[in-house]
């Protein structure tokens, strides 16, 4: 049976008999240019092309499903073939108009390219191209999904589609142009077709409505719109579906029950759980949405499209470009981008799409969901983070009243720093020792033959200062103007190394033992269990550095030796003398706002620069 045309008032759409009944889809679909909806660019340049008679031998219709390519293709054709034409209004009567609708007209071929994929079918095509139309003006190929042809297939092609005969056109259609080789694009005059306005699927599926009788709430229409994403026959389906439950009244109730959606209530209430930073509400919501029969997946899309308009009125767009929400829900959608801020908004958009793209993976997509929840709900506020950290850049004093720091929520305590490690003056190690009963020291022999070594002994410290994952730097701090005896050797490498910063003074603060072997030479001792810390010494820049710090601290030429310690593992210590720089950097991560930015980035300490000592030259390494 012919296709009814969506303009032929003489048969109405809702007296169909259920034997002939054709989708509505294909019973809609558009019989003329004029009734092409969001391809308007497409329509006026083939109707041009028809009046000034610049018919082209080849077109390409590229875009994505159900924007209407095929449906131009026929048009095309009828335009071209109508027994009142060419002309770029078929006339939708004769008997060819009526056989190109119906798909059935032998002068118009409509070839399924993922069938037909292959060269021999090719082949069968160039022995065919030379017989003429049997009745039409024009033999027409329309191959679907063209991009499914195989390599050899396309060359075959070539020749035929550059130079055919006069009375052969063809129309390429297909949804992957990026899949069509350049030699083929080249040849083709190439249309795309855009997804079409959610306000113009709206109009005609209510256009559609009234044809089959058929009440349905404007929302409701919505909804399908939103939901097809530019694809006008996607919306059709849906419609179809809800056709097909045979009530006469369309609701919303009914949409979300068919596309197993939350309603608008239930997610503006989740977006309220998860601004107040409220997990248990947040999982609660979930769970009833979830029994209400609302699919996990298509909630968290419905959230990630709600939270891209929230991004979007954050960083000022007009309410016409918001796509997800109606016109009841912008001023919600406008508070939550308030209250939330950009940064936090994007940091929750990042946990949706990654909560959404596990789903594929996992066969427990409910937890999954609600871990994506409550990570949400424990993000703080980065948008004052934000103007800290610029705050710090221009050098600003931290006080616990910095601007944009109060809409900050309460931090979780991941992090506190208790105990500053003590500071010794270097007049009061004199000879091995260390004044205020803190730290003993003692001579021993050398395990390594040869000259005394110094070994300190201290109760551990409780370090508050996390080791950086990259170079840890830090000030550089005045020459502790040491001899190098046997006395002083174990604190002339403490200070050198506690110089260094970052790892490589964490590599070389493990060893526990040092002697001197006349007249200039260190020898430095690691235990066994810190044999890695000691190579990492032994590289080449590190060396270089630790011997220029030495000769400093020294007054004179000093010589290095590293070496693995013989008498089993001593556990490390720390040094006695910590130099004033390292106190003050523990001091600044005592500073409430820096340990709160630590804390949310699982950030550590790597340097403490004052406001200008970089550009000045102050021997900090950058």
């Amino acid at each position: 049976m012919a296709e009814q045309s969506f303009t032929d008032p003489a048969e109405p759409h809702g007296t169909v008999k259920a034997a002939e009944y054709i989708v509505v889809a294909r019973r809609y679909r558009p019989q003329s240019f004029d009734e092409l909806i969001g391809q308007e660019h497409v329509a006026k340049g083939l109707a041009a092309a028809i009046a000034a008679s610049r018919v082209g031998h080849a077109y390409l219709f590229t875009g994505a499903r159900g924007t209407g390519k095929t449906s131009s293709a026929r048009i095309f054709a009828k335009a071209l073939n109508c027994e009142r034409g060419p002309t770029p209004t078929p006339c939708n009567e004769c008997d060819i108009c009526r056989s190109i609708t119906a798909g059935d007209d032998m002068d118009v071929l409509e070839i399924d390219g993922a069938s037909n994929r292959g060269i021999d079918e090719i082949r069968q095509l160039r022995q065919n191209v030379n017989v003429r139309p049997s009745r039409a003006r024009f033999k027409v190929y329309i191959i679907d999904e063209v991009h499914m042809l195989t390599k050899e297939a396309f060359n075959a092609l070539l020749k035929t589609l550059e130079e055919p005969p006069d009375h052969v056109k063809f129309i390429f259609c297909t949804t992957e142009p990026e899949k069509i080789p350049i030699t083929i694009l080249s040849r083709c005059q190439r249309f795309d077709f855009a997804g079409i306005q959610t306000s113009q699927i709206i109009r005609r599926l209510g256009q559609i409505c009234a044809g089959e009788g058929v009440q349905a709430e404007p929302e409701s229409l919505e909804i399908l719109a939103r939901r097809a994403a530019g694809s006008m026959r996607d919306s059709q389906s849906l419609l179809e579906q809800l056709l097909a439950f045979g009530s006469q009244q369309i609701t919303v109730s009914d949409v979300h029950r068919l596309l197993g959606t939350a309603g608008s209530e239930r997610i503006a209430q989740i977006v309220v759980q998860l601004i107040a930073r409220n997990s248990a509400g947040a999982i609660t919501e979930l769970d009833q949405a979830i029994g209400q029969g609302v699919d996990v997946g298509q909630l968290l899309d419905q959230m990630l499209g709600y939270f891209r308009d929230i991004m979007a009125t954050a960083v000022g767009c007009q309410p016409e470009s918001l796509l997800h929400v109606s016109a009841s829900e912008q001023s919600a959608v406008q508070s939550a981008a308030k209250q939330l801020g950009l940064e936090t908004i994007l940091a929750i958009l990042q946990i949706l799409d990654h909560t959404l793209s596990r789903l594929k993976y996992v066969t427990y997509p409910r937890t999954v969901a609600e871990l994506g929840l409550v990570r949400i709900c424990q993000l703080e506020d980065l948008d004052a983070l934000s103007q800290l950290i610029a705050q710090l850049r221009q050098g600003a004093p931290l006080s616990e009243a910095s601007p944009g720091a109060g809409a900050m929520p309460a931090a979780k305590k991941k992090y506190e720093p208790s105990v500053i490690p003590p500071t010794t003056s270097a007049s009061s190690t004199q000879n091995g020792t260390a004044t205020g009963g803190h730290a003993s020291s003692s001579l021993k022999p050398c395990p390594s033959g040869g000259g005394i070594h110094h070994e300190l002994h201290e109760p551990a410290l409780e370090s508050s200062l996390p080791v950086g994952r990259d170079s840890v730097e830090l000030p550089s701090v005045q020459p502790a103007n040491l001899d190098l005896t046997p006395e002083t050797a174990l604190l002339l490498w403490r200070e050198s190394a506690a110089r260094l910063g970052g790892l490589a003074a964490d590599n070389a603060l493990q060893a526990t033992m040092a002697s001197v072997v006349p007249p200039n030479q260190l020898v430095v001792s690691f235990p066994k269990k810190y044999n890695f810390a000691k190579q990492l010494c032994e590289r080449p820049d590190t060396m270089r550095q630790l011997l220029e710090v030495l000769s400093q601290n020294a007054l004179g030429q000093v010589r290095l030796t590293l070496q693995v310690a013989d008498d089993g593992p001593v556990e490390p210590v720390e040094p006695a003398r910590v130099s004033s720089t390292r106190q003050r950097l523990f001091e600044v991560c005592r500073q409430p706002f820096v340990r709160r930015t630590m804390e949310v980035f699982d950030a550590v300490a790597e340097r403490l620069e004052e406001p200008g000592v970089r550009n000045q030259g102050s021997g900090v390494r950058n």
